[in-house]
């Protein structure tokens, strides 16, 4: 039984994901390409910068992957894999919460799980690490945030699962509704505090050293010797596009993958619910 649901969770993070893609590669890439534009045109104005000052300019080097392969084949190829991915993760904690979280009807539960996938693995952690376009970030940074994304992604699934246990229990005593309400206030408290702990991204080290104290990577406008702007921060609404589409993107593809698990599982399960019930 394990072994169907969980290729059925592969199957359907699949086709989630390649839902995801189309939504991404109409919505964000164009805010990727804006990135990567504003991005090519600071290190024109650095490396004018640079020449001016006699120091020696750097060389790109060539491109190993045009535009057009990485907006269309790695961009789509990384999506639909992540959702390949998150369909067999979604799979086993689908598995797991068989018979154990109440008696709720299998596509209930589908899309019970779902949502608490798309919120334990992204959401909250995107709360204090929100997505960023090419261009900002610190390259000496890159392990670092890697690090903090993965502590913000465990801790949050893990607290999750916390406040799904604790509640419960707790439902034993004051009911479901005031234990549920009880177990998600213990959750944004000690995920609060979690997030609290964790430093911002601007506080980085590298970051602090060759920045100041940000509170964010996101490029500030580029001056010169004089303290004149020649080159103006990120654009705030290519930011805020990217990051939107982004959320949006993760949310199409953990609903489809809850909607479309959905009927499969009470194909699967609905007639061995039905014999036990008879029995």
């Amino acid at each position: 039984m394990e072994k169907r649901i969980i290729l059925r969770g592969v199957l359907v993070g699949a086709l989630a994901g390649l839902l995801a893609f189309v939504f991404a590669r109409i919505f964000a890439e164009p805010q990727i390409q804006a990135a990567i534009d504003y991005e090519s045109g600071r290190d024109e104005a650095q490396a004018a910068l640079d020449k001016a000052a006699g120091l020696p300019v750097g060389d790109e080097g060539p491109e190993i992957f045009t535009r057009a392969i990485q907006a269309n084949v790695g961009i789509g190829v990384g999506i639909v894999l992540f959702g390949v991915a998150m369909g067999a993760f979604f799979a086993v904690a689908y598995a797991v919460c068989l018979g154990r979280v109440g008696n709720l009807r299998p596509r209930t539960l589908s899309v019970l799980v779902a949502g608490g996938g798309f919120l334990g693995i992204y959401l909250v952690p995107f709360v204090k690490y929100p997505a960023n376009p090419p261009s900002i970030g610190h390259g000496a940074t890159i392990g670092v945030r890697g690090a903090l994304y993965v502590v913000m992604m465990v801790c949050s699934v893990a607290f999750l699962i916390g406040a799904v246990v604790l509640g419960k229990r707790l439902a034993r005593r004051f009911g479901n509704w005031n234990a549920t309400l009880l177990a998600a206030l213990a959750f944004v408290v000690v995920i609060g505090v979690v997030m609290a702990l964790l430093p911002s991204l601007g506080e980085l080290a590298a970051n602090v050293r060759d920045y100041g104290e940000q509170a964010t990577e996101t490029p500030q406008p580029l001056r010169n010797p004089a303290g004149q702007i020649v080159y103006p921060g990120f654009p705030a609404d290519v930011l805020w596009d990217f990051r939107f589409y982004s959320i949006a993107a993760q949310a199409i593809m953990w609903a489809a993958i809850g909607l479309l698990f959905a009927p499969l599982a009470e194909r699967l399960l609905a007639p061995k619910a039905e014999q036990v019930a008879a029995s």
